[in-house]
């Protein structure tokens, strides 16, 4: 085979075999084809597309290019949830333990945040002594015993995508609907689940801003699981605002504990119970997702999410006692209110402004090399259709700077700018948009 033979024919629109896309994916690891075809290639298929075999092949070629993980020795059928990333995205904080509590095991390998879009690993770190590098039989002995871990991808999982990634990222090819979804769904297949809730995030604070975008991308990822013979379910939801209250790793935990505890913000307990209750009913733990979600709800309200929380903090050497004094996750010093200068309803949250300032408070990352403050961020005092008058209190900074810092003052003004209020009353937006699964599209 000749690379440059691949590359035209995926040029004019024709399909790749099997074969040819192995062979390209197993030498461009091996370093055998350079950089500027790969790039060439990835510029073709982002103008030709894909068709279902071929994504669902490079998928699992991708899959194949390093290690995999075996999950055969924890008893039970093992559901995994993976969110395409958004603002204020606590559900598996609270999800992990929640649907362990129920009796199916999650092994979650999650990552780290940057940009605007925070990362599950840096937030359960804000938990003092919690430890997210546990080696895959540490991570199987810890669900096996309690039934849930939380880590970080450990050896040399999917290096294709590594290599994929870093090249889309700077030759503009990263928004090619095919290729996200096998980026995504190559890392969710060998991490070894047997089954996989798909949460697609859609509107300003998500990375695919278009609702049919989404649906679409929900679409590939249903169809490459399906066709990997992994039960998978794609649920779209809304991120036209941020999700929950608190954006900032140790007030995202904080947050997590209050919704186990049945005090959280309702959109967040909503999406948990929403998720998994299709975890549940692919686990075969229920009969229909309905019944998941009640089951998920009677373990909020009598406690047991809460002490999975605890005895999963406690599996990764971290502070249990967290779930029962707050005051032992890190706090920041300084606490600053924002303040509505308009009367009326809010419409909307730019909810990619919030988290850009969020960041810039040191809640996130600019670069892979920014160091996180953990205890700084915000909270969302109002949400959409909330009435607001001038004077009131819409949100709070959290910070460890100076409260006339610059940095500070241009959080403020970019988290005041993100709120559109005005005169009309609004309705609170539907967070579940619908849902794909192997029978199709289903839009609320």
């Amino acid at each position: 085979m000749r690379v440059y033979d691949l590359i035209l024919k995926k040029r004019n629109g024709l399909t790749l075999s099997k074969e040819e896309i192995d062979y390209l994916i197993t030498n461009y690891v091996m370093g055998n084809i350079p950089d500027y075809q790969m790039a060439a290639l990835n510029m073709a298929i982002y103008f030709r597309g894909l068709t279902k075999e071929e994504t669902l092949n490079l998928t699992l070629a991708m899959m194949d290019s390093g290690d995999t993980v075996s999950l055969k020795d924890i008893p039970g059928i093992k559901v995994d949830k993976h969110s395409t990333g958004g603002v204020g995205d606590t559900t598996t904080l609270v999800l992990a333990p929640l649907v362990a509590a129920a009796g199916v095991p999650v092994a979650k390998m999650s990552g780290r945040g940057l940009g605007h879009t925070g990362g599950t690993l840096d937030k359960f770190e804000a938990i003092p002594g919690f430890s997210t590098d546990l080696t895959i039989n540490e991570m199987i002995q810890a669900v096996t015993h309690t039934g849930v871990a939380v880590v970080g991808q450990t050896g040399n999982l999917v290096p294709a995508d590594k290599k994929l990634y870093a090249l889309r990222d700077v030759t503009a090819t990263v928004d090619s609907l095919p290729l996200i979804a096998s980026s995504i769904m190559s890392k969710k297949l060998a991490s070894g689940a047997d089954a996989l809730v798909l949460d697609v995030k859609t509107g300003d604070g998500a990375f695919l801003k278009d609702l049919d975008e989404a649906i679409e991308l929900a679409k590939n990822m249903v169809e490459i699981g399906q066709g990997a013979g992994r039960e998978t379910v794609a649920v779209i939801t809304d991120m036209d605002q941020p999700l929950g209250k608190a954006i900032g790793n140790s007030l995202e935990i904080e947050e997590a504990i209050l919704t186990l505890r049945g005090e959280g913000p309702s959109d967040l307990e909503e999406l948990c119970l929403v998720l998994g209750g299709h975890m549940l009913y692919l686990a075969k733990a229920v009969d229909n997702v309905e019944e998941g979600m009640e089951t998920l709800r009677k373990l909020i309200h009598n406690g047991s999410g809460l002490k999975k929380l605890k005895e999963l903090i406690e599996a990764q050497k971290g502070n249990g006692n967290v779930v029962d004094d707050l005051t032992l996750l890190p706090k920041a010093t300084n606490r600053v209110s924002v303040k509505s200068t308009t009367s009326g309803y809010i419409h909307k949250i730019k909810a990619e402004s919030v988290g850009i300032g969020a960041m810039k408070l040191g809640a996130g990352r600019e670069t892979k090399d920014s160091i996180i403050d953990l205890s700084v961020g915000l909270t969302l005092e109002k949400k959409v259709g909330d009435q607001v008058e001038i004077g009131d209190e819409i949100a709070i900074i959290y910070t460890n700077d100076d409260v006339n810092s610059n940095k500070v003052q241009d959080a403020y003004k970019m988290i005041l700018e993100a709120y559109i209020i005005n005169g009309e009353r609004i309705e609170r937006p539907k967070l579940i948009k619908g849902f794909v699964d192997k029978q199709g599209v289903n839009t609320y």
